[in-house]
């Protein structure tokens, strides 16, 4: 990671216990990291901007890895996961876009069972500018109950020339999950859909 210019990092962990209906035993948590680079690309069109990808890759597991040691450093708790980028204003959307491979393999690799494709959305924007980051199950995109999202960002990020990078980890379904479609306990198909 030593080509990339972090300015900063944060984590935002919420605790959900009950969504109006009864407390549960334990909290549904949602963790979001954020991490805002300087976007090499910012104020030019770069028409290749693929290796960056690479430089990207060791961020990506780094990020994973402490959100998971974040949560107790079990990777089997988490359920869910997303994964976002916003460039600033001098960048491109496809800036923000380099982000879906090493974000989202990052995370499969470091939970080891995985098998869904990572949500994800990006978008361009200014400092102060949020993004719902959405998240679905692990390991069967189709688990209705696991649809969810995470508002995330930071109120001096990014800055025009940079780009801010996330990722989001779920331990469980929404609160009070109740509307129907596949359930975890009937995923059959082990490829990444149902």
């Amino acid at each position: 990671m030593s080509d990339l210019r972090i300015r900063k990092q944060a984590l935002q962990l919420e605790e959900l216990f009950h969504d109006g209906g009864p407390a549960n035993g334990l909290p549904q948590r949602k963790l979001a990291m954020v991490t805002v680079i300087a976007n090499p690309f910012a104020g030019r069109y770069e028409p290749d901007i693929l290796p960056f990808v690479e430089t990207l890759k060791p961020l990506g597991r780094a990020m994973a890895q402490r959100m998971v040691d974040m949560l107790g450093g079990d990777p089997a708790q988490v359920q869910g996961y997303g994964k976002g980028a916003i460039a600033g204003e001098n960048g491109e959307l496809e800036h923000a876009a380099l982000w879906h491979e090493p974000g989202g393999w990052g995370m499969r690799e470091v939970l080891g069972t995985a098998r869904a494709i990572v949500p994800s959305t990006k978008k361009l924007g200014g400092a102060g500018t949020r993004l719902d980051v959405p998240v679905t199950h692990i390991n069967a995109s189709y688990v209705r109950s696991h649809y969810d999202a995470m508002e995330v960002g930071l109120n001096d990020a990014p800055r025009a020339n940079e780009l801010a990078l996330m990722l989001v980890m779920t331990t469980g379904p929404r609160p009070h999950a109740r509307v129907g479609g596949l359930r975890v306990q009937d995923i059959s198909a082990h490829d990444g859909l149902r």
